[in-house]
């Protein structure tokens, strides 16, 4: 991937309403250019979509929790996320290493929804749970740092000294 289309992606990721003419500002080339070079990244599937970031407090789900799964028994077939798909309390499944097979992230309205959502995930995946409940969030859908082609410089950050 050109360095152009790496701050293109950062710049979206940070900002994915950011017009073509904000892009064509902050990149240097013209808006047309921009659009065309957009339009690719989204065909090549670098860029998968838009999306708004919802505050969950403020939409009634203010509890967010980690669930741990292992199947219940091993030489069950590795089907959980299919099984799981139909719980919208499910926001994300990561396939992980370790004792567990998927760590799920899960946001509910309280300790008796997230109760009630163990007993649907236990009954529809037949696996045993282990979960975290989440106290706070300092941050997170944080911009990923696009990184240089592997060969190319990055250009060092340039730190003023005293004075200057």
């Amino acid at each position: 991937m050109e360095e152009i289309d790496r701050r293109i992606v950062t710049l979206l990721a940070r900002d994915g309403r950011m017009s073509f003419t904000d892009l064509a500002k902050e990149t240097g080339l013209s808006v047309s250019a921009v659009h065309q070079r957009v339009r690719r990244l989204e065909r090549r599937g670098v860029i998968r979509g838009y999306a708004a970031l919802v505050d969950y407090d403020e939409i009634g789900l203010p509890l967010t929790a980690f669930v741990s799964i292992k199947p219940i028994d091993p030489a069950a077939p590795d089907d959980a996320p299919e099984r799981l798909r139909h719980l919208t309390a499910i926001e994300a499944c990561h396939s992980v290493a370790g004792d567990e097979s998927y760590i799920l992230k899960v946001r509910v309205a309280s300790p008796f929804a997230l109760e009630e959502l163990l007993q649907q995930i236990r009954a529809s995946a037949n696996v045993s749970t282990r979960t975290t409940v989440v106290l706070s969030t300092p941050y997170e859908h944080r911009t990923p740092m696009v990184e240089p082609e592997s060969g190319a410089e990055a250009e060092p950050e340039v730190t003023p000294g005293p004075g200057g």
